[in-house]
């Protein structure tokens, strides 16, 4: 009777689904991240969240606790350096059985190449973007980046290239690099994001449904590698969580139906994938990046663009600075709306992303209508 009883309390039933009782200790950067893999563990577990969703995953600071639960994680799933490179150095304190998915670096996903520029002419056009079509000229100087044959000219034309590896050995090659730095407010905007292995990728990533529905079979994969005995409850999951996806698409294109056509300004350059996967484009950034204010002449030139070409949307983010948005509307008949990526105000947990993508759509169609 001791033997059943201990075989009966080493499992759990649950739904009618055989549950380990040896759960993976699982680990997700943010809350969107964390919500995917909610999904696909529901009826299993759950995973622990390190970066709160009011917070900037950029600036975060680990607490003791956050520490801890990564270096005890079997499993972590996080975006990549390009987004918290402080991760960084929290996994390697891991265990060598611990396994780390990091999204940016995966095969599978669709990447986009940061946006140049406030008014982003240099992308206007967003066709094709899954293959990076649309991008020969940076395709070609990714090829040609290691003989850097035409280095000097790509950095005269363009203060804000993402690769500097050889910086310091051109530093002395480029004269006017100084006068260039004072002249472009915004350059240290950029500067923020080189140097990460995934630099010269947007690492907003996670806002595409498209890369959403792919890391729900990596994320079931992972988990079943680690916990076989749960494999089918994983990938049942991961399926029907794709097809709620599906049918948020079709939701969120309903929803944005009404007010195609409208210009609307974001507070950072942090919502190409959504733009991309929903054919809705922004017509500029107040910010390039979430780690510092823009300058004096970045803001000019939005609220130029505000003015000249009748902008009906500027949308704010809940943890930046309000002024630099009501700077940029001042004098003209914009509105403005709340957006966020990462779900601020949302509860954690497995239902955070679609509610998420929806907010978003319903903060532009507030914004537009």
């Amino acid at each position: 009777m001791s033997r059943l009883l201990t075989t009966v309390s080493a499992i759990t039933i649950l739904a009618g689904t055989y549950v380990s009782a040896d759960v993976p200790k699982v680990i997700a950067d943010i809350a969107p991240v964390h919500s995917l893999v909610s999904r696909v563990m529901d009826g299993v577990g759950k995973p622990n969240l390190i970066v709160p969703n009011e917070a900037s995953p950029h600036d975060y600071r680990l607490r003791p606790a956050d520490a801890q639960a990564i270096e005890n994680a079997n499993l972590v799933f996080w975006m990549g350096e390009g987004l918290t490179p402080w991760m960084e150095r929290a996994l390697e304190a891991l265990n060598n059985d611990s396994d780390v998915v990091e999204f940016l670096a995966l095969k599978e996903s669709t990447l986009l190449p940061f946006r140049e520029g406030a008014l982003f002419e240099a992308h206007d056009d967003h066709d094709d973007h899954d293959d990076h079509d649309d991008h020969d000229d940076h395709d070609k100087d990714h090829d040609d980046h290691d003989d850097h044959d035409d280095h000097d000219k790509e950095h005269d034309d363009h203060d804000d290239h993402d690769d500097h590896d050889d910086h310091d050995k051109d530093h002395d090659d480029h004269d006017d690099h100084d006068k260039e730095h004072d002249d472009h407010d915004d350059h240290d905007d950029h500067d923020d994001h080189a140097g990460h292995d995934h630099g010269e990728f947007d690492p907003h990533a996670w806002l595409s449904t498209n890369n959403a529905k792919t890391w729900l079979n990596v994320i079931a994969a992972k988990l079943s590698s680690i916990d076989p005995d749960n494999a089918g409850t994983y990938f049942a999951n991961a399926n029907e969580a794709r097809n709620e996806l599906d049918d948020l698409d079709l939701e969120v294109n309903q929803m944005l139906a009404p007010v195609r056509g409208g210009k609307f300004i974001v507070f950072h350059d942090a919502y190409q994938y959504f733009e991309t996967v929903y054919d809705f484009a922004a017509s500029g950034a107040i910010s390039l990046s979430d780690a510092s204010d823009p300058g004096a002449a970045r803001i000019a030139e939005i609220a130029a663009r505000i003015k000249s070409q009748d902008i009906d949307c500027v949308l704010s983010e809940p943890q930046f600075n309000a002024g630099l948005v009501k700077a940029v509307m001042d004098g003209t008949d914009a509105t403005t709306q709340v957006i966020d990526p990462v779900g601020f105000g949302i509860e954690a947990g497995s239902s955070l992303y679609p509610r998420l993508i929806r907010a978003m759509a319903q903060s532009l169609v507030d914004c537009l209508k």
